[in-house]
């Protein structure tokens, strides 16, 4: 059982999303990265919790990350993983190694798009999961994780 020793949340994002607020925003949305972390960061002080935001198109960060807020005692992991989330055992197989509680977040609904997009490694170790809310998905799991 994870005994966060901090009260920070780590929101870890993958690849492409670096671009939002310019890629696909019919599907994405029209806020940036930048703009969910303005959100995050004002939510999270509501909640009494720090946020660290970070953002990869390389999947071994994403696993390093993961590792660290295990060693860090983040209180919870807000985890969009994009693309990786379809692709990704070693990102189901980090989750599944640290005790600190992975929330997956999605800005679309992966189950209404193309079937590839259907299956999610992440869902299967993550403690829930939020999708199809855009940006404030982001704040729904944030809450989430204040209740951990």
């Amino acid at each position: 059982m994870n005994v966060p020793t901090t009260n920070t949340v780590y929101v870890l994002n993958g690849p492409n999303l670096n671009l939002l607020g310019t890629r696909e925003p019919d599907i994405y949305g029209s806020e940036t990265l930048d703009d969910i972390a303005g959100m995050l960061e004002d939510r999270g002080r509501e909640l009494g919790l720090e946020i660290d935001l970070r953002q990869s198109n390389h999947e071994g960060h994403l696993v390093d990350w993961l590792h660290e807020a295990q060693a860090e005692g983040a209180k919870a992991v807000l985890l969009n993983a994009a693309a990786f989330t379809h692709t990704s055992i070693a990102l189901l197989d980090a989750i599944r190694a640290i005790s600190t509680p992975v929330i997956e977040v999605h800005l679309s609904d992966p189950t209404t798009r193309e079937e590839f997009r259907h299956i999610s490694y992440v869902a299967m170790a993550a403690k829930e999961t939020v999708q199809g809310l855009g940006a404030k998905g982001y704040l729904v799991a944030l809450d989430a994780a204040a209740r951990l």
